[in-house]
């Protein structure tokens, strides 16, 4: 079992909380993007029960628990936003299909940073591992009077 120097423990520390910083990052892109699926299905929810109403009137939230019976005044098209602020207006249909693309590109992005966030935390788990076994390395030293271990370099310098 090879020795850890107090150089090498604080350097895993040091990455050990680099990870966690890291890891927080994805954790709150992952929730973005759950976030945004959600509302997008939410959207095509709303967009479907739009189209099925014969009359066009919906009820439109304004925020603190209240709502407005509203009218729509051209039920079969959409204004979507499509990237970079830029609004097309769109059938209701296509609208749909635009929204469950999004959706799809969601998923998959979402995939994509969970594998990531995943492979963070193995190497975090890793690095803990070390650190937790170069501190039981100094107890034990310490318990059996052993100076601690410092870097080869300094010993030779003595």
């Amino acid at each position: 079992m090879e020795q850890i120097d107090q150089r090498e423990l604080l350097a895993l520390e040091q990455y050990l909380k680099q990870y966690g910083q890291q890891a927080e990052i994805f954790a709150s892109q992952l929730e973005l993007l759950e976030n945004g699926r959600m509302e997008a299905l939410a959207a095509i929810e709303a967009l479907k029960g739009l189209q099925e109403s014969g009359d066009g009137t919906v009820l439109l939230q304004v925020g603190g628990g209240a709502s407005v019976r509203a009218k729509i005044l051209d039920p079969q098209n959409v204004l979507i936003n499509i990237g970079a602020d830029v609004i097309v207006e769109r059938p209701g249909s296509e609208a749909v299909g635009f929204l469950e693309g999004r959706i799809t590109e969601m998923e998959a992005s979402e995939k994509k940073v969970a594998e990531t966030l995943d492979r963070l935390r193995a190497q975090m788990n890793e690095i803990a591992k070390r650190i937790e076994m170069g501190y039981q390395q100094a107890v034990s030293a310490e318990q059996a009077g052993i100076p601690p271990s410092r870097p080869a370099k300094e010993a030779d310098e003595e």
